[in-house]
């Protein structure tokens, strides 16, 4: 604690040192640190290490210090941990070069490599960052298929980010049409920033009476004009300035957000005084169509009584009710002459953890112009950005006067709307990129997702476009946008399944992929198996606890019926675990599969246990009393960490020294070695050791992803044949306990007679006492 705590204090005089104050503005220093977290190579998602920082407004400067420590000091090895940091929603990554869904689009995070020693460290600044939640994901290179039992000692890295900011605490506000006089030096650049509304088309920012020198003189200033905040995937606009005046535009500019604007100098040892003044232009506000605001909580009421009566009674919505049926039907009818964008009202509804829907309040179909765009509006907050947006343009198959030549455009962009489409604007506004589809006679259906969205509001903009100047008969056409937040790509197919993973109190999801399939959405079958191998996988590993049959048949004609009860227990769950247990379609669970794995792996302990109690040859009470308590034991440890290694090796250790402080105590009364024939260790005890040996050994250190197949079938080969090598033979006196070489239905009971070697009955059997 004192440590991380120095390390803290150092840091932050390193930071303040560094970041000098510059005289202009008040500046403040924070610093937030995350805990270590221990990091894992890569093989899907849930094994990188995700942070997210929290930077406020105004900040100037952003610091990341990032550590790595090796957490033990034997060779592991030169690894290289990829460190991945992005702006408003966690990074997407794919270090395996796996092929993405089909539409799926996305764009690479800023990347860094840290060579790990015994302890490593780099800092990365970023001047200007953007405000919001910033997150950080870590990982080692991706995963070798080892599979490593837990508890044995293997190589840990451990990753720690922290993150040093200097936030500006008295920016200057440009108000619109206020001139405002600024002083800029080379290494005080002047900051400012300024509040854009909705409805925004363009801004513009102006800088006039430069002066430069000691004089005042007016010369040329060479200002260097930034505007907007630096993201990594889009950086600020910088115009280089000359002479006593400068100029900046900006069209679609982020709506209703703070915008940057940062003036540095370009004067060596000098500084320039300068005025700026700041305006924007609103060009239309929408008219709304659709519902009006007075009829809304009416029109919501009333949905929701058409399904429910008395939910309209207590003033409840029931949201699934605001489909509209009607609404397909319902004639299509233009905006007003007025309006310049059509502005549709949408519905926001919750539907789970990760699951949201957006749906038209006036129905599922919207009404597209070719003379003035159609705005609907998405807001998008930060507990969403974890799963994939999803939009889905479909054209409604009523319109049958629609041509060849025409299509209807549409833009998907974060922040602000691109609020004029056609064939030659971009789709992308001043400061962030956006995303075009268009759907046509040819092409009705157009899909987008976005895995892990930024947190913002989207804008999705339509506009029905021709090649020619009109479209002619067809001015209006219908289309279903359907816009809505998953969890995962496709719930990631046949071959793959949805997890929900948590970072502290952020929720995200990714895909675990199965049978060799891989990728965001487990559709990349570069190195998928095949349904043969499948079929041939699960008939390995479920008939191979056949080798069990031999154990249970020797077990009960030795008279060991509690063993062969165990035996039996362990290959019955075993082969309907392992059946249940297998990847892609060659599945069969008949229970939980949670069930399954327990009764597995509790019956292949207990089957060691009482396998090794049994060669001790100690009084059937003792043993019993042993196999009871051993088994209550083995099932609570089960229940804590069921996949720990020493729940293995501690019963067998455990057993192991009780059977040999059992043989060598028989051994010292009797003065010789036990069990005392020779033939019995060379073809019972040493064969059924070294299968054993061989079966633990192939267990803990040769099981890979690929070959688990085939160890892992052998694994139970070799521990049911084992079983057959070393139970005991029959007791000689285990016929006292009631079985007898015979079956009668006249057996009785009556008492014995016994001598000093021998004891017989009324029936004159004999009974050698051992």
């Amino acid at each position: 604690m004192e440590v991380c705590f120095l390390r803290g204090v150092l840091f932050v005089v390193l930071t303040a040192r560094t970041l000098a104050d510059d005289g202009q503005a008040t500046f403040a220093s924070e610093l937030l640190s995350k805990p270590a977290q221990k990091l894992s190579k890569y093989g899907w998602y849930a094994n990188v290490r995700l942070q997210r920082f929290q930077i406020p407004e105004e900040t100037a400067i952003a610091r990341w210090l990032f550590s790595v420590k090796k957490g033990h000091n034997f060779n592991c090895g030169q690894h290289n941990v990829t460190i991945h940091l992005r702006w408003g929603a966690p990074p997407v990554i794919n270090p395996t070069g796996s092929v993405f869904p089909n539409a799926t689009l996305w764009s690479p995070s800023l990347s860094l490599s840290l060579p790990v020693t015994s302890q490593s460290s780099t800092t990365f600044n970023l001047s200007d960052p953007a405000p919001g939640d910033w997150f950080v994901a870590a990982h080692l290179p991706e995963h070798d298929g080892r599979i490593e039992q837990k508890g044995f000692p293997s190589c840990s890295y451990f990753f720690q980010p922290q993150l040093s900011i200097r936030r500006a605490v008295d920016t200057p506000v440009l108000q619109p049409g206020t001139f405002l006089t600024q002083i800029t030096a080379p290494d005080t650049p002047a900051r400012l920033k300024l509040y854009v509304p909705e409805f925004a088309s363009s801004v513009s920012i102006s800088v006039t009476d430069c002066l430069s020198g000691e004089a005042a003189e007016i010369q040329n200033c060479s200002l260097l004009l930034r505007l907007g905040s630096a993201s990594l995937q889009q950086g600020p606009v910088t115009v280089n300035c000359s002479g006593t005046s400068c100029f900046a535009s900006l069209s679609n500019s982020p709506w209703d957000a703070w915008l940057h604007v940062a003036v540095e100098s370009g004067q060596v040892n000098r500084t320039v005084t300068f005025t700026v003044v700041s305006n924007y232009t609103v060009g239309c506000k929408p008219e709304s169509v659709g519902l009006k605001a007075d009829d809304d909580i009416a029109v919501l009421r009333g949905s929701g009584s058409s399904s429910n009566s008395s939910s309209a009674g207590n003033g409840s919505v029931n949201s699934d009710a605001v489909a509209f049926s009607n609404a397909s039907a319902a004639p299509i009818t233009p905006p007003p002459a007025s309006a310049c964008v059509s502005s549709v009202p949408v519905l926001y509804e919750e539907l789970d953890v990760l699951s949201l829907r957006f749906t038209p309040v006036g129905g599922p179909n919207v009404s597209i112009a070719d003379a003035r765009p159609t705005l609907l509006t998405y807001p998008l907050h930060a507990h969403a950005s974890g799963g994939t947006l999803n939009l889905q343009l479909t054209l409604n198959s009523t319109n049958a006067t629609m041509g060849n030549s025409s299509t209807v455009v549409a833009c998907f962009s974060p922040w602000a709307p691109v609020l004029e489409l056609n064939h030659s604007q971009p789709c992308r506004t001043a400061l962030f990129g956006g995303y075009s589809v268009g759907v046509n006679v040819s092409v009705p259906k157009a899909v987008i997702r976005l895995p892990f969205p930024q947190s913002t509001t989207w804008y999705l903009t339509l506009q029905l476009t021709c090649n020619g100047s009109n479209c002619g008969n067809t001015s209006v056409v219908s289309v279903v946008p359907e816009v809505f937040i998953s969890a995962c790509v496709e719930d990631c197919g046949p071959y793959g399944e949805c997890r929900l993973l948590r970072s502290y109190s952020y929720l995200y999801a990714a895909c675990v992929c199965s049978a060799g399939w891989k990728g965001w959405g487990c559709t990349d079958d570069s190195a998928a198996q095949s349904y043969l191998r499948q079929v041939a996988a699960t008939l390995l590993l479920t008939l191979s606890n056949l080798f069990f049959l031999p154990a249970i048949v020797v077990a009960v004609r030795r008279f060991y019926i509690t063993e062969a009860s165990v035996y039996l227990f362990t290959m019955f769950f075993s082969t309907f675990y392992h059946a249940c247990d297998q990847p892609g379609v060659a599945v069969m669970c008949i229970m939980d599969y949670d069930a399954l794995q327990y009764c597995d792996f509790l019956g292949s302990i207990c089957a060691i246990w009482v396998t090794i109690l049994c060669m001790a040859r100690v009084r059937h009470t003792i043993k019993y009393t042993l196999f009871m308590l051993g088994a209550l034991l083995i099932a609570m440890s089960m229940q804590l960490d069921r996949k720990g290694l020493w729940n293995l090796l501690g019963p067998i250790l455990c057993a192991i020294l009780f059977m040999v402080i059992t043989w060598v105590y028989r051994g010292v009364r009797r003065r010789h070695c036990y069990p005392p024939s020779w033939q019995r260790w060379v073809f019972f005890l040493i064969p059924g050791a070294l299968c054993a040996l061989v079966g633990v050994c192939l267990y803990i250190f040769a099981e890979t992803e690929d070959n688990y197949y085939y160890t892992h079938s052998l694994w139970h080969i070799l521990v049911a044949s084992c079983v057959v090598f070393l139970l005991p033979p029959k007791e000689k006196s285990a016929e006292e306990l009631g079985w007898s070489r015979g079956f009668s239905w006249s057996w009785s009971w009556s008492p014995r007679v016994c001598g000093y070697t021998l004891c017989q009955s009324n029936k004159d059997e004999l009974y050698t006492v051992t």
